[in-house]
């Protein structure tokens, strides 16, 4: 085993030459996967989703890097010599050609797992500045990708590593690879910092934006370098370069969003306080079943504010500890849908306000902590029962709210992705559940009591009636947590 046995080459084991520009291809791949997975995790998807994609792009990039490298280098040699075109790790990848065949996957990747493409794009698309800045450094340690022959002067400033190695060929040359390397990570710090944090991006931005600075970039340092690949008579990173930076101001003017105009989002809601009033029937049942229980507890007001929002799981051990809670929640049960028809009744606009959105188009669905057959029951009390294309109850999933998975759970039932949604709900344990899935989140005050903590837990957006939804959806905002 030979470590470092001469500049470009980072271990020899054996028969096998492992080169410095892979090791820092893959370095700058795993960089760029790593913020990225941070990303992606904060909009509310699995890492397993990003492992799946990376493993993806990352082959259908370097495949797409070696066909433009092959087709427009000298095709002509690679035919003569096909073995060579499978030779990647002695350098031959096109930028340009991994950012098509990256482009055409993710698309492919986005439809089939019902993701937004631009959103996505927004999460990934920039941190490829940052593997672009760490792969540059392989063509250094290879000597390529270098420009026109400098004067020794022209090093008076730079490090001696840097110009020892850009003597090349006996003459030292202009070192393309460190300018590109530079305006990559500053280009990366411009995007994700000041356009991302200090701006208002529109979704897609953040992808429109890499390629107008990488194409804008790439122009720059393709005219200094003496080795482009060409077609026609003309350098083909620079044709590409502008094709890029068009594609990006044309998207930054809003055609690309008129023209892909997405679905209207789903709407999600909690059941009780938000659709449906049932909080008497809650304290009511609560009550008697302490009354039957524990006749000597006094169900004080602050316990009547307790019930409302956790399950009832939580809530009995806590309210009549000592005794079997499985029982209790099947007697609590029996009692409530006793209460029903005497102690429910719509949230005021309720009706009105779901009756309006159906003709609007929007999908609508139902996320509760009850059983999905006791918000059956009450929505059949008011013949609504047809009007939810989804109801995602308690027995429906493992864990409840605030955990993410009953909106998760309606969004895949209804064929959708969790992209553009909406979870609107009466308590801070929807909201959490809302953050918790990165979806839009909108806050119903309807009882003061629980104004402080509701508004506590940061919803997106208050409203102190059901009809101000109708004025919420007039935004033209994307309907994700960050609003991007």
């Amino acid at each position: 085993m030979k470590l470092f046995p001469d500049l470009s080459t980072f271990i020899i084991i054996g028969p096998i030459a492992i080169k410095w520009y892979a090791v820092l291809i893959l370095t700058g791949a795993f960089t760029a996967y790593l913020i990225s997975l941070r990303n992606i995790k904060k909009m509310g998807y699995p890492g397993e989703l990003v492992d799946d994609f990376f493993f993806g792009a990352l082959l259908s990039g370097v495949v797409g890097s070696r066909i433009w490298y092959v087709l427009f280098f000298d095709l002509g040699y690679f035919i003569d010599n096909p073995l060579q075109i499978f030779a990647t790790w002695q350098g031959g990848l096109a930028i340009q050609g991994g950012l098509v065949a990256g482009v055409i996957f993710a698309a492919w990747f986005t439809h089939r797992h019902k993701l937004n493409f631009f959103r996505f794009a927004d999460a990934i698309v920039p941190n490829i500045l940052i593997a672009q800045a760490i792969g540059r450094w392989g063509n250094f340690l290879n000597q390529e990708a270098y420009g026109n022959i400098v004067n020794e002067s022209y090093y008076k400033y730079f490090p001696s590593f840097i110009k020892n190695t850009m003597y090349i060929e006996s003459a030292y040359r202009v070192p393309t690879f460190l300018y590109e390397s530079v305006l990559n990570v500053l280009g990366f710090l411009i995007i994700v910092i000041a356009l991302k944090r200090f701006s208002k991006p529109k979704r897609g931005d953040l992808a429109y934006a890499y390629l107008m600075w990488y194409g804008i970039t790439r122009f720059w340092v393709e005219g200094m370098r003496t080795d482009s690949l060409m077609f026609m008579g003309l350098r083909m990173a620079q044709v590409t370069s502008v094709v890029f930076v068009l594609i990006g101001m044309v998207g930054m003017l809003g055609l690309f969003r008129k023209l892909f105009k997405g679905k209207k989002p789903v709407i999600l809601f909690d059941l009780d306080g938000t659709l449906l009033d049932t909080e008497k029937a809650i304290i009511a049942t609560y009550k008697q079943l302490i009354s039957e229980k524990r006749a000597d507890y006094e169900f004080t007001k602050e316990d009547e504010l307790s019930v409302l929002g956790p399950t009832l799981k939580e809530m009995m051990p806590k309210l009549i500890p000592g005794e079997d809670p499985d029982l209790l929640i099947e007697r609590y049960r029996e009692i409530n849908n006793d209460l029903h028809a005497t102690h429910v009744v719509p949230v005021e606009g309720a009706k009105e306000l779901i009756t309006e959105l159906k003709k609007q188009g929007y999908q609508l669905g139902i996320v509760s902590s009850k059983l999905t057959e006791t918000v059956q029951l009450g929505l059949s009390l008011f013949d609504m029962q047809d009007d939810f294309k989804v109801i995602v109850g308690y027995g429906d999933v493992s864990k409840h709210k605030p955990d993410p998975e009953g909106i998760f759970k309606a969004c895949q039932l209804l064929g959708r992705g969790h992209d553009d949604v909406l979870y609107v709900g009466d308590s801070d344990t929807d909201i959490l559940a809302a953050q918790n899935a990165a979806v839009y989140s909108v806050g119903l005050i309807l009882n003061q009591d629980r104004k402080d903590s509701l508004v506590k837990s940061a919803p997106n957006v208050t409203i102190n009636s059901l009809s101000e939804l109708l004025d919420v959806l007039k935004e033209d905002i994307s309907w994700t947590k960050s609003t991007t």
